[in-house]
């Protein structure tokens, strides 16, 4: 069996695993619509439970974002995962793929991250139709 046979096998476990949700972590979902990705919606929840929403009070260990163009300013939502989120949280921020309707491009998010307060560490293959791009706080807010 090829490496890409074994995780196509393994998929809907992978993708838990390619965005490090573990166990009893909490995790925050905001602008699910009826165009996410419900295998990776799955794969998070069998991992961690169910997702709670913005509306949440409990402090968060990832913020699950689901973002499109044309859904509003980037900079005002991610700003707002930063309230709940655990001081090494992280914020995965989903967005359709190049060629897909409301695709985000790369340099947006790569401007409107550090204004938010936040950096880009990498990307994943988060599905068919998504992207995923993980943000997280600088080390030196890390340490307050």
């Amino acid at each position: 069996m090829s490496a890409t046979a074994g995780q196509a096998a393994d998929g809907v476990r992978s993708l838990a695993d390619r965005f490090g949700i573990e166990p009893g972590m909490v995790v925050m979902e905001m602008g699910y619509d009826d165009d996410v990705d419900e295998d990776l919606r799955d794969a998070l929840i069998d991992r961690c439970g169910e997702l709670v929403d913005e509306d949440t009070d409990e402090v968060v260990d990832a913020v699950l974002v689901w973002y499109r163009d044309g859904d509003g300013d980037l900079f005002d939502l991610l700003v707002q995962t930063l309230t709940p989120l655990a001081d090494s949280g992280v914020v995965w921020l989903l967005t359709p793929k190049a060629g897909r309707s409301g695709h985000v491009e790369p340099s947006e998010i790569s401007e409107v991250a550090p204004t938010a307060g936040l950096q880009q560490t990498s990307t994943v293959n988060a599905g068919k139709d998504w992207s995923a791009a993980r943000l997280v706080t600088p080390r030196a807010a890390r340490k307050k």
